[in-house]
């Protein structure tokens, strides 16, 4: 299984892509016959952000890409559950068909097979893929743990501030934090390497923008990191490739990772913006499944 892409609603929808484009680094993919606009990067997949113009910000869904078997055990196990379930057919790029579900918290993951990818292209500092999608939650280890047991999502880390959750070898594909409430938390773009991520850095500082965390490197995964506040309101975070792990890795606890008093990451050089990011991280809910 894959995290593919993250489907989002909002006002500005074009302005969010440009900003997306021409400071971000994303390429325009294609605008939809609704006007969607989808952006992709470097990499495979047709697109990795699909931007809808409505009233209001919100996720339509976050979507991974799976063996229709696999699919098929996730439909039942959701269903027995009572979690809601809705049989799709993407019109999205890339097609494919499979389900929707909408987690206790109100997430709403899509599950698509059959999806057909693009050719890769070239751009050393264009982002290659989503690496991680991260969600706050009410209660972190309920959600997580439903992950598991219904999604066949693992646990791979647990630290104060969240659940860090894989659903191939890549140490998180998911993470949610214990926010105490329900939206999107931020979205991780990966870049080639630290310094794309660094160039990257240096790109939104052109525009005016300063992180709003970072540079830094995390514990959990082991990824180098910079996040800002997007214009159209979401956090989001340039990230160099996150940790491949084995089965048997071994679940960290919170007091596995813990820092020197007054530093948050490995490195320890950079302060974090707290209430622009808390303010941020509010911003994106996920719609009710519609049955």
């Amino acid at each position: 299984m894959r995290l593919r892409s993250i489907e989002l609603n909002l006002p500005g929808a074009a302005e969010a892509a440009d900003f997306l484009t021409s400071i971000w680094g994303l390429a325009h993919a294609e605008t939809g016959p609704d006007g969607t606009r989808y952006l992709r990067g470097s990499g495979p997949f047709p697109y990795l952000v699909a931007l809808a113009e409505a009233d209001g910000p919100s996720i339509r869904c976050t979507s991974f890409v799976a063996d229709e078997a696999v699919i098929a055990g996730i439909a039942a196990r959701a269903r027995a559950a009572g979690w809601p379930v809705k049989d799709t057919v993407s019109a999205d790029p890339g097609g494919g068909a499979g389900i929707l579900v909408q987690l206790p918290e109100g997430e709403v993951f899509r599950f698509l097979h059959g999806t057909s990818d693009v050719a890769p292209i070239e751009g050393r500092d264009l982002p290659v893929k989503l690496t991680h999608v991260v969600m706050n939650a009410t209660d972190a280890e309920a959600t997580a743990s439903a992950a598991e047991k219904v999604l066949g999502f693992r646990v791979s880390d647990r630290t104060k501030g969240m659940v860090f959750v894989r659903c191939n070898n890549s140490h998180h594909s998911v993470a949610f934090a214990r926010a105490g409430h329900s939206s999107l938390n931020h979205i991780a773009f990966e870049m080639h390497d630290l310094d794309a991520v660094m160039r990257g850095i240096g790109r939104l500082r052109d525009s005016g923008m300063a992180p709003a965390w970072g540079p830094g490197r995390h514990g959990p995964g082991d990824n180098a990191f910079a996040y800002f506040v997007a214009p159209f309101g979401a956090v989001v975070e340039f990230s160099t490739a996150v940790e491949i792990v084995p089965d048997d890795y071994r679940v960290g606890a919170p007091d596995d990772w813990t820092w020197p008093q007054n530093r948050i990451d490995q490195w320890g050089i950079s302060d974090k913006d707290v209430a622009a990011l808390a303010a941020a991280e509010r911003n994106f809910r996920y719609r009710p499944l519609s049955l």
